[in-house]
């Protein structure tokens, strides 16, 4: 199990996240200037979120996912340890001492061995 502290504080955007499910037909727009490889997602409700473009087949339009995904962010501030479970585009899936999971960038992250 890989476990990390918090070096800089990251907060979730205001924004619902979305989740994509394996098979999901979606509408891919334009990649991230920060995060070069996310896609704005568009899903057939309307609601949209930035997703690793690796999850899908094609790069532009309407693709289909090739696996879930969800867009939730971890809230976290420095000096908190969380546990590791996944990496995915530079960010890691974790979850914090109250048991709380979400996405959280790499390189707010120091790793502890």
């Amino acid at each position: 199990m890989k476990r990390a502290r918090v070096v800089l504080p990251h907060r979730a955007p205001d924004r619902p996240a979305i989740r994509v499910g394996a098979g999901d037909t979606v509408t891919l727009g334009e990649r991230d200037s920060d995060w070069p490889q996310f896609v704005w997602t568009s899903l057939t409700s309307g609601l949209g979120g930035w997703v690793p473009a690796m999850l899908f087949d094609r790069e532009q339009g309407l693709a289909t996912a090739r696996q879930d995904y969800d867009t939730r962010e971890l809230d976290a501030d420095p000096g908190e340890l969380l546990v590791l479970h996944d990496e995915l585009a530079d960010w890691w899936w974790a979850e914090n001492a109250q048991g709380t999971r979400g996405w959280i960038p790499a390189r707010v992250l120091e790793l502890i061995d």
